[in-house]
């Protein structure tokens, strides 16, 4: 490669930087606005770019999903991890549940993205997979010390989580920035171990059941399937 064709390739190169993050950038503005299933020509024109850029670097929906939210969701993984090396179960399922729901509160489009069971996201499926087992460990401890009720199960809490966190963005904007946490202290005085308390009735979610529930509350954004939707 001559001098010439080095220096051109540089500004090449930055420029395709540069299209990436405007994308990304008008990618949350749209998703928050219009929802996850937003059509991407409307992000590309957001952005200043053409739908033949957008797919060069996104060639599916679920990609420029993934690219979006990698940051967001990655800062829920971390609260699993402060929450297991926490002294006692319970300290750290509240401490984990307030920084999630914080999450959920704070950013409508990431609220909508990790409440769903949507397919294709390598960051979502990590932190889903991430947060059961949190949940899976917090739960058995809290059985264990006598802080969580013998009978729930990380279903049970899982699609509890789910249906409340899709409700939060309407609460905050209809209420106030941290209405919130009245329901979830509501939640989790139900997990809270205490004498007398009726049993759960039957049946229990199952993961498989689990999966089916949080399908039927979003689209699904899988590689392929309206990848270039109008």
């Amino acid at each position: 490669m001559t001098t010439g064709e080095r220096g051109a390739a540089a500004p090449r190169r930055r420029d395709a930087r540069r299209n990436r993050e405007l994308l990304v950038e008008a990618a949350h503005e749209v998703f928050v606005e219009q929802g996850l299933e937003a059509p991407l020509d409307v992000i590309a024109r957001r952005a200043g770019v053409g739908n033949a850029t957008l797919y060069r670097h996104f060639p599916h929906r679920a990609a420029l999903v993934d690219a979006v939210f990698r940051d967001p969701l990655g800062g829920t993984m971390e609260a699993g991890e402060l929450a297991r090396s926490a002294p006692d179960a319970w300290a750290g399922l509240t401490g984990y549940l307030d920084a999630v729901f914080a999450v959920l509160a704070a950013d409508r489009a990431a609220g909508d993205l990790m409440t769903t069971n949507l397919q294709g996201i390598d960051a979502l499926e990590a932190v889903h997979a991430h947060n059961r087992r949190t949940m899976d460990l917090l739960l058995d401890r809290g059985r264990s010390e006598g802080t969580v009720r013998p009978d729930v199960t990380t279903e049970d809490v899982l699609f509890a989580l789910a249906a409340l966190g899709r409700a939060v963005p309407a609460l905050t904007a209809a209420a106030a920035p941290d209405a919130w946490r009245r329901p979830l202290a509501l939640l989790l005085a139900g997990l809270r171990a205490a004498p007398d308390r009726e049993p759960l009735p039957d049946p229990a979610l199952d993961a498989g059941r689990l999966q089916a529930v949080l399908g039927e509350l979003g689209p699904n954004l899988a590689p392929g399937t309206a990848s270039r939707r109008p």
